[in-house]
């Protein structure tokens, strides 16, 4: 059983947005570090985005600052990723991972994973 699961990937045209929902029922997701990572084929998982435990703190990498947002809504055990202005170099399996007291740069850090979400973004 998945403690972690993904939710929202799809298709969509370069310029177009799309939301992504990781959802538990195993972690209060309020007091851990919460990942957004992705793959795309050929490459290494990468973290895009992490927001941290307690205070939300917020990060995200170089490549999606200011088209990404992470967001957590602790009522609902939910962690969101929003993705605006989608690029075709966005096309990656998006994955939610968690476990972890604080965020990281380095996507082994995270112990539970979920199965992933597929994003694909072509015209």
């Amino acid at each position: 059983q998945e403690q972690v699961v993904e939710s929202g990937g799809g298709l969509v045209q370069p310029g177009g947005s799309l939301s992504l929902s990781c959802a538990s029922s195993t972690f209060k997701l309020e007091y851990y570090a919460i990942a957004w990572l992705r793959q795309a084929p050929g490459k290494e998982r990468e973290v895009v985005s992490c927001i941290s435990g307690g205070d939300g703190t917020t990060r995200y990498a170089d490549s999606v600052k200011g088209r990404f947002t992470i967001s957590r809504d602790n009522a609902k055990n939910m962690v969101y990723l929003e993705m605006n202005s989608l690029k075709p170099e966005d096309t990656a399996v998006y994955y939610c991972a968690t476990d972890h007291p604080v965020c990281s740069w380095y996507a082994g850090d995270f112990g539970s994973w979920g199965q992933g979400t597929q994003v694909t973004v072509s015209s």
